[in-house]
């Protein structure tokens, strides 16, 4: 069976980071531009996280068959972390995740204009009355939750073509109760991109929140990686079949 090149995964990479963040991302200016001064209600974050859903959904089976459509670089270093992908593509994939997301906080700029920036372009950060460490166990959590629907979504035993609709809906539900606290970034690249893109544009950026999103994301989804492995493991039926034997054996003894 023929294979994409690892050019054109790159660029899938690359293009599918792009769509979730203009999205998903943009879908947070462009609802405090429409909403004006009024106060943000669940309504509007439930639209939100349905932008964030329907982006995902639609990057999975558009560019999942060319790449995998990780457009995440946590779930990838989960991914190698459990040897689901070799390590030599990891650092492509996450600087091709990276631009992309760089790419769809820019396409922001250009729909909305410098409107999206003045209201903080949807750049994730945590403010009054979260601290570091809470911060840092929300983006894991739901980093962790959203890595344990991939690993399971993608297992060979799952219902097949249900990957990019369960993976969406995990994100939508993970978004609902983790973006009070952090925005529910749970993804280095869209943590990234608008960060980069907002200082471009002389946007409030909290450069020193960042290292917390990027360690709290890295560790959530590994965890997740290893644990679901853990939960995964399975004996051959050689050696099932072996140990049913030998148990057969002592008994009769």
């Amino acid at each position: 069976m023929e294979e994409n090149t690892y050019s054109q995964k790159l660029v899938a990479e690359a293009l599918g980071t792009a769509v979730l963040v203009f999205i998903g991302v943009g879908s947070v200016p462009a609802t405090l531009i429409v909403g004006g001064d009024a106060p943000f209600t669940m309504a509007q974050l439930g639209m939100i996280s349905l932008a964030f859903a329907t982006a995902v959904i639609a990057m999975v089976y558009a560019i999942g068959h060319v790449s995998g459509c990780q457009i995440n670089p946590a779930i990838t270093l989960a991914l190698a972390a459990t040897k689901k992908m070799p390590w030599r593509d990891v650092p492509g994939y996450i600087a091709a995740q990276v631009a992309g997301a760089v790419l769809g906080a820019l396409a922001i700029v250009g729909v909305l204009g410098k409107k999206a920036v003045d209201v903080g372009l949807g750049i994730a950060a945590y403010g009054t009355g979260v601290g570091a460490g809470q911060a840092f166990f929300a983006e894991a959590v739901g980093t962790f939750i959203l890595a344990l629907i991939v690993f399971g979504a993608i297992d060979r035993r799952a219902a097949g073509g249900f990957a990019g609709l369960a993976i969406g809906l995990g994100v939508f539900a993970i978004i609902i109760p983790v973006a009070p606290a952090t925005a529910a970034s749970i993804n280095p690249a869209r943590t990234l991109g608008p960060m980069i893109t907002g200082e471009l544009f002389g946007g409030t950026v909290h450069w020193g929140q960042m290292p917390v999103y990027i360690a709290a994301e890295v560790l959530g989804a590994v965890a997740a990686g290893v644990l679901y492995t853990a939960l995964n493991t399975r004996r051959s039926t050689a050696a099932a079949g072996a140990a049913e034997n030998q148990l057969a054996e002592t008994a009769s003894a």
